[in-house]
């Protein structure tokens, strides 16, 4: 039995790992009883630690801000990579399709506000560089496939145990 996680789902999670069961959550309160009502960047992800074997976020990560300020100083997209981490089994994958730079798309909304590139995942995310650690990220990711489809960045990584 698999399960999958779609964050900022809408009102329908897609299942692209052909997961057994498929939950949701969105910043939206009028969804059915599998999608959670959840702020990601203010409130952690409503599951239990290593519950899924997917995570999926699909023109998610581009509204979730690097850096707030109020009520104090968070790096709410670090945390939010944290709670991916968490909510994932080990050897859990967690995909990502985004407007990336240098695509005008990744600019054009203004509701998006963190700007990925091709380089975001593999050097502050991944089980090499990690340098999101020195923001408070405490996982890691071995980056298994990245490739662009039009403006959009695909990025799949699979959760591996921190390096020593």
């Amino acid at each position: 039995m698999t399960r999958s996680l779609d964050i900022g789902c809408g009102p329908s999670p897609k299942n692209p790992f052909n997961a057994d069961e498929v939950f949701g959550i969105d910043v939206r309160e009028d969804l059915d009883a599998n999608i959670k009502c959840a702020d990601l960047v203010l409130d952690p992800i409503p599951f239990e630690d290593g519950y899924f074997d997917f995570v999926t976020a699909h023109d998610f990560l581009e509204h979730v801000p690097r850096v707030i300020y109020v009520p104090n100083r968070r790096n709410a997209f670090v945390e939010v990579m944290n709670e991916v981490y968490r909510v994932l089994k080990v050897g859990g994958q967690f995909l990502s399709f985004t407007p990336a730079y240098p695509h005008p798309e990744a600019f054009r909304d203004p509701t998006h506000v963190n700007i990925i590139t091709d380089q975001t995942f593999q050097a502050y995310f991944d089980n090499v560089n990690r340098w999101a650690a020195a923001y408070g990220f405490n996982g890691a990711f071995e980056i298994k496939l990245q490739e662009w489809r039009g403006p959009h960045l695909l990025t799949v990584m699979q959760k591996v145990e921190i390096p020593g």
